[in-house]
Parts: C-alpha cells; structure tokens; sequence
C-alpha cells in the first residue's frame, strides 16, 4: 500500500494542468507541480548576494539557494559550497565585523579583509551571536548559557554560571553539626582548613580575569525558561518558572497505522483549563558584583485588579449553591495576578526582552495569565526594580500579534506596537518622557517594525490602501508621514541590506507563491531575483477573485470577502448553485491580495465554478487584518457573530449573482470545520450541506493557550463554553453534514468529531457521515488522502447542493 500510494503521488505531481478542465486528481495532486516559495531570505555579510530556501520536489528537505542582488539566476549550494556559505549576520557598531550561525556554530568575519574565523565546533546548536558595546568581545548562546569570545586573545568563556540549587558551601551547620565540631579538635582543624583553601580560592577568581566565574546559586525551587545577557556583559536576566510545576492529564493520540506493525500511543496537549501556564519570575544578575535581585511585578500598574470579578461571582455563587464548595474556592481571584513574560512575533527564541545596543537600559514584556494585560516595564539597575512604561488593557484578551518593541539609537527611547486605539499602531516613549503614536492609522494596521541601521527610519508593513492590500511604508524615526516604498500589494515580509539602503522583498499573489526582489530602500523600481513558479500551473487561466463587500445586516458594517465566478458574468439565473467557504484558525486573513495558505482550496473553488457553482471565501468577524473590535467581537461567544456574518453573505450571492437560496453549500477546516457545524446546527434549513475537516465541536477539549484567550478558563466561565461549542446544538442537525478528520491530529483531536458522531447516534439523526485519516495530523500531507477528501466533498456537494430538487 506504501508503494501504491508513493507511485500515485509520483503521477499526480507530473500530471500537468492543461489549459482545458480542471479535475479534482489535478487539483488534489501533490503541490510540487505548482512550485515552490522562497522562503527565509537573508543578506550576505557583504551585502552583494541574498540567500533563501526552496523545498525539494518529493520530499520536506529545503536547500539553501544564493543569487546575487543585482540579478540573474539563483543557485543551488552543493555540501562543499554549504560550508562556505554565510548566516543571517549582526554586526558590531563600527560595521568592521559581521557574526552568523551557520550549521548551528558561530562565526566571525573581518568585513575589512574578508578573513572569516569560525568560533565554535560543538556538537550543540549555539544562536544569538552579539558583539559586545564596546566591540572587544562576541557574545552568544547555547540553550540557557552564555559565552564571551575574547575578540583579542581568541579565548571563548562563560559569561556565567547558572546553578539550580542551594549553594553547598553556604549550608549553615545544624544542631548536631555544632556539636559535633564542639567536641572534636580534629575536625574543627578539618573545617578551618576547607574555609582557608575556599577563601585562597575565591581571592584568586577575584583577581585573576583568565578563570571562569563563579557559579551563581539559584535555588531548586526554578528552573530557567530563558535568559538574555546585556551587550556590555555586565548584566543577565533570567526568566525563571517553578520547577515542580504539575502539568494536567494529557489525552492520548493512537497511531493504528505504524511501521511496527503495533498500535502506538502519543500524548498530547492538556485540555483548556486543565494546565494553565506557570507564572513566570524575573532574575537580575550582576555579572560584575556576583549578586543576585528579584525583580518584583507588584507594582505593574491593575497587577491587583481583577477583570474576570463578575463572571467570578457568577460562577462562585452557582458552585457554591450547587454545593461544590471547594471548586467555588479554588476560583478566588488571587492577590496579584501572576504573569508570564511575553514573547514578540520576531522572536523564535521566546524573548520577552530588550536590550538597548549600549546595554544601559533593558525593556521587559510582561502578559497577565488571564490574557487581559500586557506590560513594558524597563529595569531600574540601582534600585532592582522594574518601572513600568506602557500598559495594554483589553477586556476580550490581548492580542499574540503586534507585540514587537525594541530601542531607539539614543538607547532612551523605547518603541512599540499597540493595539490601544483599536488599530495596530507604533509609539515611541523617551524613559523620562510620554508615549507618541508615530503613525495616525485609524483604520489600517502597521506590522513588522524595523528600524534602518542609521536609525533615521522605520519601516513597516501596512494595509493603508485596503484592508487586503500589503505594501512596505517608511516613516522618519521620529514620526511623520508614511511614505510608501513597495507597490506589490501582496508583501509578505521584508529585510534591509546591511548598509540600509536597499530593500529585499518576499511579495506574492493569489496564484503566485512568495518570490523575492530587491529595490532601494526608498522606493523605485524593484529588480525580480526568483521565478520558483513551474509552467504547468502558471500556463492555466486561473480565476482571479473579486474583492467584494458584503453589507452586513447585524451592525458590523462590511465583510470583505473574496468572490469566485465564471468570467464575463453577467445576469445569472436565479437557480445558480453556491458554496461558502470558511477559513481556519479564526484570526487569519484569507481575503488578501497575497499568496493564500490555501492553495489547494482555491484551486478547487476553480474547479467548483467549472461545475456551475459561484464560491464565497469571507474574512468574518474575528478575522486578521480589520482592528481590535473585528477580532474581539467573538469574546466569550464564539460561532456567532460569525454566523451572522456567513449568513448575509449567502443573502448577498442571492441577490448579487443569482443564486437559489436553497441550493449553497458550506465547508471549511478547522476554525472552518468548527463554523461548518455551527452553521447547521445553529442556523438548520439555511445550508444544503456542509462538510467540516478537522473541525473542532468541543471548544472544552481544545488547547488552554488558543481558548482561554477567547473563552477564559472553562471553570471560571463555563457558560461561555456552553454557548461554543457544536456538540451542544448537535440536537439541532437536519441538514446533510459530512465531517473529516485525520486520526493522528494531536492539534484538534479526532475525538472531538467521534464524540459528536456518538451523540448524533444517540440522537438518531440521519444524513451524516464522518471519514477518518490514520495517517494525517492536523495538517493533512498526503495527496492520496486530499483527493479521497475533497472526493467526499464534491460528491456531497454534487448530491446536496448542485441537483437538490432534481
């Protein structure tokens, strides 16, 4: 069977796609056929080439590809040519030297001389490479630890060291002890002489540069979670957790198809509200001194309120008056609310943590476990403490997007995203100073700040021309007009060239995949570096979607969605077929002029149009992309404004292009699968059919960090789940409803579509159907697998939607 599909596989990947019909085998086939996306560029230490990666056809592997910035063919590096490649690189203030992790070692270049030296040779994966504030040495990381690199003498050191436990020197005798050294001479001379050699030795340390610190005692109460080492050397912050934190019951993922040929069992993520995150603890460590302070967040400011109060009572006093006593206590609000340190979008180390490039001042991001506050917080070195300096509060929760902050070239100056106006946008606060919105965006949203190595510039990603429209902007550092710098509408990311003055862009467009470019940082006409794209798919006349406004009868003002139909539409009859489809993960963006994350899917809503429907792809309330108000709007009832939303669509396709009402089908995965059956169950007769992959229909057996954001904690707001979750209208279906799911998905277990299969059992409904993946995650990767899938769902819709009434 392996072979089987392996062969099949092999022949959708060649088939090409003609200019003639689509069919779905074309449509389903393994995505090589399409092409590949370039995917993480980065500059040259030299500034004259860019690197990036493509996958391989047939397999996940990705090859490291360099072309050179002023044009013509990207080439594929060879092992040999690897080794002499070069990493995404820093460099020191004077730009005499760059530093990049290559093979997970570090190495150092002479900009002036090309003389290239490699640091490190460990079997370990070192990261973070900094050169020092005064350039003198080249700091970086291996997991938690740090090591200085002596530019001068070439000899690499820890910049300190971290112990998890009691100090054993520091052990007080205890009673016994006393008196046993009381009694004996000997050992009292035993003792003297173990406090002599530690105090020689300690003396020695103290003196002597060329040995390695001393280590710092922690505790074993933590363990660290991360640290981050100030660019002057003189100081670490270590970001701690409780060590002995218990973790919930983890369910179980069974794998029925293996190589062993046995049953095997994985275990996955913990339930919403069974395993809350552990709060997080602040260090500071003085390098220099050998001292050690805690940096207390008591006076964050409404570290001590409590936003969750009336669903608390609510909750309390229905416990109490059903007799749980002891549930009703353990949801006391506690004194001060514990915090985790929060993560930035740019960051895929964690981070949490600002250093300014002189390492006078550090910038701490703090986030309530409850998700409705966010804090920047600066560290007072002489008094350890840390001084707030901006507060984020949102009664819904705090966004996990538009969280970046850095320092300013003055190294007084701290910017930062926010979502305080409703609106992502970039302020700047001096430490003795107030904040300042640098951009005036009401109604758009500014993203991956950056700022250009002279410091005179931000550049930014925004959609100020339409809510789908994404192009770089720059803006003086000190705030004024937006200037706009690219004019692709479809950028997906951008880098600076190491001098700053050219711009290296990924952009793409519904039908073309990321590609990379480069142009002058200021604007101008940009030079193509990538065509990744293959001819079998570029060569087909793909629809190209409209970007429509759908009014919306509940108050939201317009859903922008996207519209598929057959060219030259004119008047349609009013018996037209129609299919809405959902997209996933809730906070997403799928209505934009960038590349979609659901290439497969378009293609199908191609094929779809070829069989006579018209496809509604919609960016409902709680989308990406439209403000604070659009994501919040699903706070604690999600499924609904939702719905509303779907709904005057399905109320727009028949009034606008001709479609019968009772003949619009709907599906989606994921947050998609989840909007399918609230659509059915919530909204029964409105629907022909829907088909939900992966869907999930219980909102309490999905994960804490994604739920609790939307929904609080199930035990503190059950209600709020009660109200999400299909599997509580599942008495409600009577329209045809196909669920999918893949077996081994350990993000949206296949347990939540089985038990609302069991319940529609038990409840005797008709007209459904559930299939199952033993090979898939959540993710599906197999092409044998997509085409049974979409095969179900294009014979339901040909069956339930297309010749109902026929």
């Amino acid at each position: 069977m392996r072979r089987t599909a392996f062969v099949a596989a092999l022949l959708f990947a060649a088939m090409p796609v003609l200019a003639g019909d689509l069919t779905l085998e074309q449509v389903m086939a393994s995505p090589d056929w399409i092409g590949h996306a370039v995917e993480n560029p980065y500059w040259s230490v030299d500034g004259r080439n860019l690197y990036y990666s493509l996958k391989r056809d047939g397999d996940t592997v990705r090859d490291l590809y360099r072309v050179n910035a002023a044009g013509g063919a990207g080439t594929r590096l060879a092992p040999a040519a690897m080794a002499q490649a070069d990493g995404s690189a820093v460099y020191d203030r004077s730009h005499r030297r760059a530093a990049f992790v290559l093979h997970g070692d570090v190495f150092l270049v002479d900009l002036a001389s090309n003389r290239r030296v490699q640091v490190t040779r460990t079997p370990q994966a070192e990261s973070a490479p900094q050169f020092s504030a005064g350039g003198r040495a080249l700091q970086f990381r291996d997991g938690n630890d740090w090591y200085r690199y002596d530019l001068a003498s070439g000899v690499t050191s820890p910049a300190a060291i971290l112990k998890f436990a009691d100090d054993p020197q520091a052990k007080r005798p205890d009673e016994l002890e006393r008196r046993q050294l009381a009694l004996f001479g000997t050992l009292r001379e035993l003792k003297a002489d173990r406090d002599a050699h530690r105090a020689q030795q300690d003396a020695l340390d103290a003196a002597d540069p060329g040995r390695a610190p001393q280590p710092f005692w922690l505790g074993d109460k933590v363990k660290a979670v991360d640290t981050e080492l100030s660019p002057d050397g003189r100081w670490m912050l270590v970001v701690t957790l409780p060590a002995h934190h218990e973790g919930g019951k983890a369910p179980d993922v069974i794998h029925y198809v293996t190589d062993s040929g046995y049953t095997e069992v994985q275990k996955a993520r913990t339930y919403a509200g069974r395993n809350d995150p552990a709060p997080q603890s602040l260090l500071l460590l003085d390098l220099a001194a050998h001292k050690v302070w805690p940096l207390a967040t008591g006076n964050l400011p409404g570290i001590k309120d409590d936003p969750l109060k009336a669903i608390r009572a609510r909750t309390i006093a229905a416990l109490e008056k059903a007799g749980h006593a002891d549930e009703a206590k353990a949801l006391q609000a506690p004194a001060v609310r514990p915090v985790t340190i929060a993560p930035v979008d740019s960051d895929s180390n964690g981070g949490g943590i600002a250093w300014s490039a002189d390492g006078s001042q550090a910038a701490v991001q703090l986030r309530a476990i409850d998700n409705k506050d966010r804090w920047l917080a600066t560290v007072d070195f002489a008094r350890h403490t840390l001084v707030p300096q901006d507060r984020l509060h949102d009664d819904a929760w705090i966004n996990w997007s538009f969280n970046d902050f850095g320092w300013e070239k003055d190294n007084r100056t701290l910017w930062y995203l926010s979502e305080a106006s409703g609106w992502s946008r970039l302020y700047a606060k001096p430490l003795d100073g107030k904040a300042k919105a640098l951009t005036d965006n009401r109604r758009f949203e500014v993203s991956m700040p950056a700022l250009s190595p002279d410091g005179r510039w931000f550049y930014l990603l925004a959609n100020k021309v339409a809510p789908y429209s994404y192009d770089v902007y720059r803006m003086p550092a000190g705030g004024g007009s937006l200037t706009r710098v690219t004019h692709y509408e479809g950028v997906d990311g951008f880098t600076l060239s190491p001098g700053g003055s050219r711009l290296a862009v990924l952009h793409s467009a519904p039908y073309l995949l990321d590609q990379l470019a480069v142009q002058p940082a200021a604007g101008g006409t940009p030079r193509e570096l990538t065509d990744t794209m293959k001819s079998a798919y570029t060569a087909h006349h793909w629809i190209q979607p409209r970007f429509v406004e759908v009014p919306s009868s509940h108050g939201a003002g317009v859903v922008h969605a996207k519209y598929y139909g057959p060219a030259g539409e004119t008047d349609a009859p009013a018996s037209r077929p129609a299919v809405i489809f959902v997209h996933g993960a809730g906070y997403l963006q799928d209505v934009s002029k960038q590349e979609t994350y659901y290439v497969r899917e378009q293609m199908f809503h191609n094929l779809l149009v070829q069989q006579g429907y018209v496809v509604l792809d919609m960016d409902y309330r709680g989308s990406a992309g439209y403000g604070r108000d659009w994501r919040d709007a699903i706070y604690r009832d999600m499924g609904h404004p939702e719905l509303e939303d779907l709904l005057d669509g399905k109320a727009w396709l028949v009034k606008h292009h001709g479609v019968d009402p009772k003949r619009v089908g709907i599906y989606g995965g994921s947050y998609g699968g989840f909007m399918t059956e609230m659509a059915l169950l919530r909204a029964p007769g409105q629907f022909a059919a829907g088909a939900a992959l992966r869907p999930p229909a219980d909102w309490a057996t999905y994960n804490h960090e994604y739920t609790s954001n939307i929904l609080n904690d199930p035990q503190l707001d059950p209600g709020a789940y009660t109200t999400s979750s299909p599997i509580e209208y599942a008495e409600h279906l009577q329209d045809p409803l196909l669920i999918e799911h893949g077996l081994i998905d350990d993000n949206v277990m296949a347990s939540d579509s089985i038990r609302l299969y069991q319940r529609f059992v038990e409840l005797h409904k008709k007209n459904f159907w559930i299939s199952l993946y033993p090979l898939e995650r959540h993710d599906f990767k197999h092409a044998d697998d997509w085409y049974d899938e979409y095969r179900r769902v294009d014979e339901l819709f040909d069956t339930y939607v297309k010749r109902r009434g026929e």
